[in-house]
């Protein structure tokens, strides 16, 4: 038999050996769970359809100590109501706890989708953004509960760094792409869609011959002498630096290497930092890159290039080895900071010299077509962002009208004249 559950029932209950369930005789279904541990939660009890048959599910409204027993009766009444409704309350609920956070989503996206299929830069460019900007800010929210206010929230957030605001945008709409097609959430619950993305201004920097002589002079320096360090005296640590004849920053050959690289061949940095010697034919003059972000590549090598390839001893399997020459080294971000502080190159990107490489062509008057191969591009409109300097007819077509028209301003060239038609 039932009996009224009240704070003073609650109170008076003790653990039994098994588990019990005392049942309240106001409300049908509600009751007191109480289990051999002493732990003691809210229950409703009800049958998830009509009819018998109907599976009987159990509901955890909350434990002892977090509501009252009037509290918990109301709640009960509004789930059984539910019910009544052709609701499933429980079935829900367990519904939902098995729907990850977005954390858990984006790992299972990283494990699962960009790690197998995606290339190395690629899944590295993925998780930086997920830990550094998605998961901090609503990992904690479940997957399918994510509203599109909270990612443009986050976006939003990110104006002073437009790229990156996008680049988040772009991979967060891919992990719930994988999501849905895994159903792991309903479809349509992509929380990305109809955000509007910043305008972004493309970054085209190019280094000029006065820049480059200025960047090769402190390449060498940081690899033979070192680059002295900045240092403010007056700062309270500065007591604890070494002493002045040991503050230099000095860089390796390999790092040194790597970077003249990437401007005499127009690589990417990875293609350059995860060069394998296998790659290399010195006597043809060429790389064979199996899996640059274009896919296989052939890189033509200049007598530049093959120089500072000649010059390079062979410690590893690797052109670039890392502190462990079985491991190609995993960045330039230490030598670059100083050799473009020392150079006076404020804000120019490793990627930058790439842009260079291909300046340098565009301005010698090569061609698109040609640049575009020896960059590796499989589309003819990523070569166009260097259309602007590929002027070389222009220059001359230039020079001709404008000689055209000097000599005649000096009487020196005839003059056509034109007689309007009657």
């Amino acid at each position: 038999m039932g009996q009224r559950i009240t704070k003073r029932t609650v109170n008076a209950l003790k653990a039994g050996e098994r588990e019990f369930t005392v049942w309240d005789d106001a409300v049908t279904g509600f009751g007191l769970r109480v289990r051999p541990s002493g732990a003691m939660s809210y229950v409703v009890v009800y049958r998830a359809g009509p009819g018998r048959g109907a599976p009987v599910r159990r509901y955890t409204i909350a434990t002892v100590g977090k509501i009252a027993p009037e509290d918990a009766r109301a709640r009960a009444k509004v789930i059984l109501g539910s019910v009544a409704h052709g609701r499933d309350p429980a079935g829900q609920k367990t519904t939902e706890r098995a729907v990850p956070t977005v954390t858990e989503l984006a790992d299972r996206f990283m494990t699962e989708h960009v790690e197998p299929k995606r290339k190395c830069g690629t899944a590295q460019f993925y998780r930086d953004i997920l830990d550094r900007i998605v998961k901090p800010s609503l990992g904690t929210t479940k997957a399918d509960k994510l509203s599109r206010q909270q990612v443009g929230k986050l976006h939003s957030s990110l104006v002073d760094t437009p790229f990156q605001a996008n680049r988040m945008l772009a991979v967060l709409g891919s992990m719930y792409a994988f999501a849905e097609r895994s159903n792991i959430v309903p479809e349509g619950v992509n929380p990305t869609r109809r955000i509007e993305k910043f305008k972004e201004r493309r970054r085209e920097r190019f280094l000029t011959v006065e820049e480059l002589e200025r960047l090769g002079g402190a390449i060498r320096e940081a690899e033979t002498t070192g680059i002295p360090w900045v240092t403010d005296e007056s700062k309270s640590n500065a007591k604890y630096l070494p002493e002045p004849e040991k503050r230099f920053t000095k860089i390796n050959k390999f790092a040194a290497s790597a970077l003249r690289l990437l401007l005499f061949t127009g690589c990417r940095l990875r293609e350059i930092l995860n060069l394998q010697w296998e790659h290399v034919d010195l006597e043809r003059g060429l790389l064979f890159l199996p899996d640059s972000k274009s896919g296989r590549k052939t890189v033509i090598l200049n007598a530049s290039a093959v120089a500072v390839l000649n010059q390079l001893e062979k410690i590893g399997p690797y052109v670039v080895p890392g502190d462990d020459p079985g491991k190609p080294r995993p960045d330039l971000h230490r030598p670059w900071r100083a050799i473009t502080r020392r150079a006076s190159l404020q804000g120019v990107r490793l990627h930058d010299l790439r842009h260079t490489y291909a300046s340098f062509g565009a301005g010698s008057g090569l061609g698109l077509p040609i640049i575009g191969r020896l960059l590796g591009h499989t589309q003819a409109a990523t070569t166009a962002r260097y259309a602007h300097l590929d002027n070389d007819p222009l220059r001359r077509a230039s020079e001709a009208i404008g000689g055209g028209i000097a000599a005649a301003l000096e009487g020196r060239g005839s003059v056509v004249s034109f007689r309007r038609s009657a």
